[in-house]
C-alpha cells in the first residue's frame, strides 16, 4: 500500500506480535523499514516469529518476554527496547484474549482473565508508553486494535465487549487530551480475519461447521491479512498525521448487516453450549 521504506526510521511496539494478526501487521511494518519490538508471555512463541519474520523480510524484530498484565514487565519491554533500536515512536495494542459462552455461564475468574489481558493490557502499555514519551518530549502515535462490537455491544462475548468498549474510550480520550504532547491516538475494529490459533479456540470445529462467518458479510468474504497490515501501518505512518481519535472499521460491512458480532448465536441451543466449552477447554490446553 504504501512506498518502499515508508516507515523507516519509525521503532514501532507490538504487543502479541508473535503470532497471527500482530505477526502479520509487524512484517509489513518491517518490510516498510520500521525497527520492530514484538512481545508476547512465551519466548518460544516470539524467537520462532522473530525466525520466520527474518526469513521473510530480511530484517528481524527485537523481541521481549511480556505479560501485559504485569507492569512491571511492560516497563521492561519499554526499557529494552530504547536500548535496542532506540526512541519508540509508535504503540500498537494488539494482544487479546476471547472465548464465547453464555455470559450466566461464566465464573467472575473467566471474565477478569479478559478484561486483564485486553483492558489492563492495553491501558498499562498505554500509561507506560504514554509517561515515557511525555517526560522525554517524544511525540508518537497509538494504535489500537478493538472490535466492531465495541461500539454495538454483542452477546456471547461479553468480557470482550466489554474490555474493548473500554479500550475503545480510552483510544478517544487520549486522542484529546494528550494531542498536546503530540501524541496520536487511533483504533481499528476489524471483521472477520481468520487467524490459526485464535479461531481454533474461539469456533470449535462442531461450531464452525454450522456458522459460515463469510456468509455475515456483505462482500462475502472473510478479511486478509494484508489489507488489515495496509490499514495499520497507514496509521502508525506519517501520512496519517491528521487522524486522531478515529476508529476505523475495516470489516467487509458485517456489522452494518447484522450489529452485535456474536449476536446470531442465540440459535446455538443449551445442550450443544456443554460440547463447545469442552472443545474450547481442550483447544485451549493443547495451545
Amino acid at each position: 500500500m504504501l512506498r518502499d521504506n515508508a516507515l523507516e526510521g519509525n521503532h514501532f511496539v507490538v504487543t502479541g506480535g508473535a503470532t497471527g494478526l500482530g505477526k502479520s501487521m509487524t512484517k509489513y511494518f518491517l518490510e516498510l523499514g520500521a525497527n520492530v519490538t514484538i512481545c508476547s508471555r512465551k519466548e518460544d512463541k516470539l524467537l520462532a516469529a522473530a525466525d520466520e519474520l527474518e526469513e521473510q523480510t530480511g530484517k528481524r524484530p527485537f523481541y521481549v518476554v511480556c505479560d501485559v498484565r504485569k507492569y512491571d514487565q511492560v516497563e521492561n519491554v519499554i526499557k529494552e527496547a530504547t536500548a535496542k533500536h532506540g526512541k519508540i515512536t509508535g504503540l500498537l495494542n494488539n494482544a487479546a484474549g476471547n472465548f464465547i459462552s453464555p455470559t450466566e455461564r461464566l465464573s467472575h475468574k473467566a471474565f477478569d482473565t479478559i478484561v486483564d489481558i485486553v483492558l489492563k493490557g492495553s491501558y498499562y502499555f498505554t500509561l507506560a508508553m504514554g509517561k515515557h514519551w511525555i517526560a522525554n518530549g517524544i511525540k508518537g502515535v497509538m494504535l489500537n486494535i478493538v472490535t466492531t462490537y465495541a461500539s454495538t455491544g454483542s452477546g456471547y462475548v461479553v468480557p470482550s465487549a466489554s474490555a474493548k468498549a473500554g479500550v475503545l474510550a480510552m483510544t478517544r480520550s487520549l486522542a484529546v487530551e494528550w494531542a498536546k504532547y503530540g501524541i496520536r491516538s487511533n483504533a481499528i475494529a476489524p471483521g472477520p480475519f481468520p487467524t490459526k490459533g485464535a479461531w481454533d479456540r474461539l469456533f470449535p470445529e462442531n461450531l464452525r461447521a454450522q456458522f459460515d462467518e463469510a456468509g455475515k458479510v456483505p462482500i462475502g468474504r472473510v478479511g486478509e491479512h494484508q489489507e488489515l497490515a495496509n490499514l495499520a501501518a497507514y496509521l502508525m505512518s506519517d501520512f496519517s498525521a491528521y487522524m486522531n481519535g478515529e476508529v476505523v472499521t475495516i470489516d467487509g460491512g458485517e456489522w452494518l448487516k447484522g450489529a452485535g458480532e456474536f449476536n446470531h448465536l442465540d440459535a446455538i441451543p443449551s445442550p450443544l453450549w456443554d460440547d463447545i466449552a469442552k472443545a474450547i477447554k481442550t483447544n485451549t490446553k493443547a495451545k
